[in-house]
């Protein structure tokens, strides 16, 4: 920005703190809650299998089967909300999803668990890469990674918030809705929905759509933010994509997908195991304690995905920076395997909490590099599609046939160590390909 006049600066500075003021703070709001519905599951499985009868396994394909609808239907979602407006298609997800998250309470077996969790992935399908496309709407490129860091966040936040009050939640138990006992897991679904309801209805004022809309905007400031996204897009199409099958197709795509999908393996590990892990190494007996000690992996990964996705956008470095956090993430898995000192291992969780939500920001800033368009809005939804189904249900499943049968978490936390450092190597040898974009990349 050095070589920009001061006037042009000025304008800079002034409108992305205002469109950051503005936008992220609602959906950080609104990703805490998402994150909420997602993986409530995991406290509920605390009591949830015993009172159901279900195996570690059962409960492995259960929270894992949510990303196959989410595979299914993540990339029409994408495709629709770029032709409706992300108001009106967002509005809609959140309820959808919510008003499910709550029939969770209905669970009484099995079938209906699988299926209820596959309805709830159906649903939510788009919001996370509609969330992704909407920024790149509003913000230049040097900007994105920091604000996909703060909306990221979120997925912490509601680990730093949700454990402890999942924990406090399950104390509900044998309490009474409409003159009918609940158990604690009941309460749990029933009263964490509601908000994602909520949120959808107040969603449609919060919101919008593009920057030629933005009356909170001045016209000097709409001026330069659509002259700014609009020079980015024409720099990506010189080099980058834009169509619809370009989106679907192109091997980068791909590429990306799967390196996506061995992140996941850590970050959906830690997200549904987290609270099963927490209790056995600790042996406590109760759950509010649990959600206490949860809570701290996800308050480091908060801290430290903030201070890494500033640090990315202020040097315009974003493979070094997602490849050693993957790194980092898969040492703190293996030193919590390799431990069975319970402070020991909580602290190697926060390492690795921090490392694999560090990772976030810096890559989720690559794909936009060479996607725009129609190719972006299918290519980020079918990175974040095909990354769920491989790190979402084949690793959901595996950490817990790998439970039942050892009974014990080390072997799983070994199996995702190994995939994150594999993550790792793999954007690390796309130097090569970024390089046509920026030489810092």
């Amino acid at each position: 920005m050095t070589d920009q006049p001061p006037d042009e600066s000025a304008i800079e500075s002034r409108t992305v703190a205002k469109v950051l003021l503005r936008l992220i703070p609602c959906i950080v709001v609104l990703y805490v809650f998402n994150y909420l519905d997602r993986v409530n599951v995991s406290f509920a499985k605390l009591t949830m299998n015993d009172d159901l009868g279900f195996s570690e396994t059962v409960y492995g394909i259960g929270s894992g089967i949510f990303f196959v609808s989410y595979f299914l239907f993540e990339v029409p979602s994408n495709l629709i909300m770029q032709r409706v407006g992300a108001r009106i298609w967002l509005a809609r997800i959140m309820i959808s999803w919510g008003i499910i998250s709550s029939a969770m309470l209905f669970v009484r077996g099995p079938t209906s668990f699988y299926t209820l969790r596959f309805l709830l992935g159906a649903a939510e399908a788009g919001f996370a890469p509609g969330i992704l496309l909407y920024l790149t709407y509003w913000l230049p490129l040097r900007h994105q990674a920091k604000a996909v860091a703060w909306f990221l966040t979120a997925t912490a936040l509601s680990g730093m918030i949700g454990s402890p009050l999942a924990g406090a939640l399950l104390r509900l138990d044998g309490a009474h809705c409409f003159g009918h006992p609940l158990a604690g897991w009941q309460w749990l679904f029933l009263l964490e929905g509601i908000p994602s309801v909520l949120g959808g209805f107040a969603i449609y004022f919060l919101l919008t759509n593009r920057p030629q809309e933005a009356r909170w905007l001045s016209p000097e400031e709409q001026q330069w933010l659509t002259g700014r996204i609009e020079a980015d897009r024409l720099q990506r199409e010189c080099h980058g994509h834009t169509s619809l099958a370009a989106g679907l197709t192109l091997p980068a795509v791909w590429l990306f997908s799967l390196i996506y999908g061995t992140m996941m393996f850590g970050f959906q590990g830690i997200n549904f195991w987290l609270a099963t892990i927490v209790k056995q190494v600790t042996g406590l007996a109760d759950n509010l304690y649990v959600g206490l000690l949860c809570a701290i992996p996800f308050t480091a990964a908060m801290i430290a995905m903030v201070l890494l996705g500033r640090h990315s956008d202020r040097t315009g470095e974003r493979r070094g920076h997602a490849a050693v956090c993957c790194a980092v993430g898969a040492l703190g898995l293996l030193l919590c395997a390799l431990s069975d000192s319970p402070v020991w291992a909580i602290a190697c969780l926060a390492l690795a909490a921090a490392g694999i939500w560090s990772s976030l920001g810096p890559f989720w800033a690559l794909p936009p590099l060479f996607l725009t368009g129609s190719a972006a809005a299918a290519g980020l939804a079918l990175i974040n599609s095909i990354g769920n189904l491989g790190g979402g249900f084949l690793g959901q499943y595996a950490m817990g046939a790998l439970k039942d049968y050892t009974k014990t978490y080390k072997p799983g936390l070994l199996v995702v160590s190994i995939s994150l450092a594999l993550a790792a190597g793999l954007i690390l040898s796309l130097r090569r390909f970024l390089s046509t974009f920026s030489d810092r990349r």
